[in-house]
């Protein structure tokens, strides 16, 4: 039997950002002509989110300076949109907000129309999985590093990305410390332009899975732009992206989470743990909504991973079982989930292929 081709994941619509009602419904009828939806954002603060994870993004004239104002992250595939006399009076914008075309309306009609028209899968964006602590020491760098390994292992072009700088260092975790590549504090001079092939290109790899992770003397600090960059990356240039984020939500990680098609809260299963996570869990959902929790034992008060999803109000993704050779096989340096077998390989095998799964009513390629 033929193996079965990867799902292609599903689509997001075009992101539209404008409070000019005018401009709204010009780009609605355009949307309708064809056959597109479209995902509407007042203003920058509304577009934040979904910036990132939008397939393309139309600026209205009437907010590109106030989209310039708010600082959104840099992307691939930004348009000014406007009538003549407002494109014209923001055209200098263009450059600073990353926009590679600037429309006018009416007469660039037909162009917009094909550019809803496009299907975003066609270019196999990549599926983004964020995984966050629920306290200190949960596990949550040892299930991304998981999650990243195993998704190498199913044939999958992987970018694992370490955006926890006080979690010790993804590499350590890989074995991969004395591998050469860019690191955080290169890209972060680059000012988050970058071009995407180079960049997977420069960043420590092995095969088909890369790491961007922090040089043991790094700022402990992620700019957003530069957060923005390597999803964008990731996105078109990889079939999975992994972010081991902190619990402390930075403006880097915000970013991160309104990419993420999925988003893991990685619990211990013991009541001061779910104490803290309920915390993290509520700041995590305002900027990821398909949040759910990993539960990780022991359990020592026989606590059940059902009653932490339901104290949480989470759903729940899977709970992880003690491992005991775990630990002593990180310190030889080799990779968690790398031989495929135990609770953590297992895990990980269902995430992935959750992850990687078409929609309901979508039969895979």
């Amino acid at each position: 039997m033929p193996a079965q081709a990867p799902a292609r994941p599903p689509s997001r619509p075009p992101l539209v950002v404008t409070a000019d009602p005018g401009l709204l419904d010009e780009l609605l009828r355009l949307a309708a002509a064809a056959g597109a939806e479209v995902d509407v954002a007042p203003d920058p603060a509304a577009a934040r989110p979904r910036f990132i994870g939008a397939p393309t993004v139309l600026i209205g004239a009437d907010q590109a300076q106030a989209c310039l104002r708010a600082r959104l992250p840099r992307r691939s595939r930004v348009v000014i949109v406007g009538g003549e006399r407002a494109v014209d009076a923001v055209w200098s914008l263009a450059e600073p907000l990353g926009a590679e075309h600037v429309a006018v309306l009416p007469t660039a009609e037909a162009w917009i129309v094909e550019r809803f028209a496009e299907d975003p899968v066609q270019s196999d964006p990549g599926r983004v999985l964020a995984v966050i602590g629920g306290r200190g020491g949960a596990g949550a760098s040892v299930l991304a590093t998981g999650l990243a390994v195993t998704a190498v292992a199913t044939g999958r072009r992987t970018l694992l990305v370490d955006a926890d700088p006080l979690g010790g260092g993804l590499d350590l975790v890989l074995g991969w410390e004395d591998i050469e590549g860019l690191r955080w504090a290169a890209l972060t001079e680059a000012g988050g332009r970058v071009d995407a092939p180079a960049l997977l290109a420069a960043l420590p790899h092995r095969g088909d899975l890369v790491l961007l992770s922090f040089d043991r003397d790094d700022e402990l600090r992620i700019p957003a732009e530069a957060m923005a960059a390597t999803v964008d990356a990731g996105r078109r240039g990889r079939e999975v992206v992994i972010a081991d984020l902190p619990r402390q939500l930075d403006d880097a990680a915000v970013i991160a989470l309104g990419a993420a098609d999925r988003a893991l809260l990685v619990v211990p299963a013991e009541l001061r743990a779910v104490a803290a996570a309920s915390r993290i869990a509520a700041t995590v959902a305002v900027h990821c909504t398909d949040l759910s929790v990993v539960v990780r034992g022991p359990a020592p008060g026989r606590i059940k991973a059902r009653e932490i999803s339901c104290a949480l109000g989470l759903p729940l993704a899977g709970s992880l079982r003690p491992e005991i050779s775990l630990p002593e096989s990180l310190e030889r340096g080799e990779a968690p989930a790398a031989s495929g077998r135990g609770p953590l390989a297992e895990l990980c095998k269902r995430l992935i292929g959750e992850l990687m799964a078409p929609p309901r009513g979508e039969v895979a390629a």
